[in-house]
């Protein structure tokens, strides 16, 4: 069996995993039909949501591709979806519609980015929570000062 022979085999393997049979379905649904933008539209919980679909890729990047680089990409990708979400006043959400994170780590065939870029990323989102949490209770105590 030559080189190449290999490789199609390989490929075909990795092509029949469960993994990646879901990031397929994920793929299609979460980006081909928009149902990461339509979920983001829920506070919170529909960022959170979008979150978990990232753990199939991470899942196969790590474990089956065995893959450092990529998998710092793949959770790179997810997280600047996730920040780029939560910007309030469905701007997030416009943002998700376009973004297509899923379709993003599908076609990742080479990592670039470093664990640096993951902490930053983790950062602003920390950031991002504790602005949005911020606003929010300003928003509450302007509202009941409003009614009183």
């Amino acid at each position: 069996m030559n080189k190449d022979e290999k490789r199609e085999l390989r490929r075909k393997r990795l092509m029949e995993n469960k993994a990646y049979q879901t990031m397929n379905g994920l793929t299609r649904y979460m980006d081909r039909y928009y149902l990461d933008a339509l979920i983001g539209i829920i506070p919170g919980w529909g960022d959170a949501i979008a979150l978990l679909s990232v753990v199939p890729f991470v899942y196969f990047s790590s474990r089956v591709i065995k893959s450092i680089p990529l998998t710092l990409a793949v959770l790179n990708n997810a997280l600047r979806d996730v920040l780029m979400g939560m910007i309030p006043f469905f701007v997030g959400d416009v943002i998700d519609f376009f973004h297509r994170a899923n379709i993003q780590n599908m076609q990742m065939i080479r990592a670039w980015q470093s664990a640096i870029v993951l902490i930053v990323l983790l950062l602003f989102i920390a950031l991002m929570i504790w602005a949005l949490v911020s606003f929010g209770s300003y928003l509450y105590s302007l509202v009941t000062s409003i009614f009183r």
